[in-house]
């Protein structure tokens, strides 16, 4: 790790303002923040924006390097993981949850089986110094399902695991309000009306037995272990309090305004998908991100399946809403620092851990130019 680096000329986007000067940096923290240049030598930042390495709290981005075709399994779990971090840290994204499927909400999914190697590869990236991003766990946990609280079990205890979330996707509620969505979700099956209607029916009872017992067991043991708690795609006042009693801190995704209103009044962390943002709207037809941000709705946002849309959803809140830009990078950054308890990051303070992003605007789109993690450049 390198012991003290400066970076000069750089256009410093703080929690509370932008600040053109130098950054300095001493044992991978960051020592000093001034308005003048040093005349030490430093890195050049050409005018270029320095941002707080960005945090990312919900990412399925693993999956696709571990099934990069339908079909088609990565026989090295270690190998898709690596190709997966390289591909966050070029997106700017210093801190990484990954996001692992518990349990199933279609029969024949096969995310079960990727549940163990994907931990295992984690363990085995962070152990060997293989990963150029801190690497945690966020174990998302389908209710209606019958092997989802076995599942969870065996991974409860698990050191890595740093958020834990509830979700439902029973067709017919929350992210699937509106079938006709699902059914083109789920285009390529080629289902008759019928084979829908059977899906439909399987999906509803499983959801009728085993939802709220898996609700209540895993809420539990989250609790007691301190693990924070995400809800997902809350659509109704009543999922909302559903959250609210289960001590939920971040809803991720809510689907509607009236959602995203009664969870920002509870003083609830609202969290969208950023390519919800990039492409102006949900691919499941619900609420959209922009919108909640113009209403002041918004405090988060993830890159879920796209890592490229986090540093530019967070640019375009800025571009398109008009929310101040340490606000808009806020949501990439400080505000899930300060949500998941990361109280040595997320941003550009004297003390805070030197995970930095150069970033330049090229055509209204954000352009990734360095990646340091501790004050070492790892892109």
């Amino acid at each position: 790790m390198n012991t003290s680096i400066i970076f000069n000329n750089a256009k410093m986007v703080l929690r509370d303002g932008v600040l053109d000067g130098s950054l300095a940096v001493q044992y991978g923290m960051i020592a000093d923040i001034s308005s003048t240049a040093t005349a030490q030598p430093a890195v050049d930042m050409e005018g270029d924006y320095l941002l707080p390495g960005l945090i990312e709290m919900h990412t399925d981005n693993l999956e696709k390097h571990l099934i990069p075709r339908p079909g088609v399994e990565w026989p090295s779990a270690l190998s898709a993981l690596i190709a997966h971090d390289v591909q966050m840290m070029g997106s700017g994204i210093t801190t990484v949850y990954d996001s692992i499927f518990v349990g199933e909400y279609m029969r024949g999914n096969g995310r079960k089986a990727l549940l163990k190697r994907s931990i295992q590869a984690n363990h085995e990236g962070r152990d060997q110094g293989f990963l150029r991003a801190e690497h945690f766990l966020h174990l998302r946990c389908e209710l209606a399902d019958e092997h989802t609280l076995s599942l969870f079990s065996e991974h409860a205890d698990d050191p890595l695991l740093k958020l834990v979330s509830v979700m439902d996707h029973t067709p017919g509620q929350r992210q699937w309000s509106d079938l006709s969505k699902w059914r083109l979700y789920h285009s390529d099956k080629k289902w008759t009306d019928e084979d829908a209607a059977r899906v439909i029916a399987e999906r509803t009872e499983a959801q009728r037995l085993y939802a709220e017992p898996n609700r209540q067991a895993i809420v539990a043991m989250a609790h007691e272990r301190n693990i924070p708690l995400a809800s997902h795609d809350d659509t109704t006042l009543e999922h909302v309090e559903e959250s609210i009693e289960s001590g939920v801190s971040i809803c991720e995704f809510p689907t509607t305004m009236e959602a995203a209103r009664a969870i920002k009044e509870r003083g609830l962390t609202v969290a969208m998908g950023a390519p919800n943002v990039v492409r102006g709207g949900s691919h499941s037809g619900n609420v959209s991100a922009l919108d909640l941000a113009a209403e002041g709705l918004l405090d988060a946002l993830s890159s879920d399946y796209a890592p490229k849309s986090l540093i530019h959803g967070a640019f375009l809140l800025h571009q398109k809403v008009g929310l101040p830009l340490p606000e808009a990078i806020a949501t990439v950054s400080t505000n899930l620092a300060d949500v998941l308890g990361l109280n040595d990051r997320g941003e550009l303070a004297v003390g805070k851990r030197a995970d930095l992003v150069q970033v330049r605007i090229f055509q209204d789109v954000p352009v990734v130019r360095g990646v340091w993690r501790e004050g070492r450049r790892v892109i």
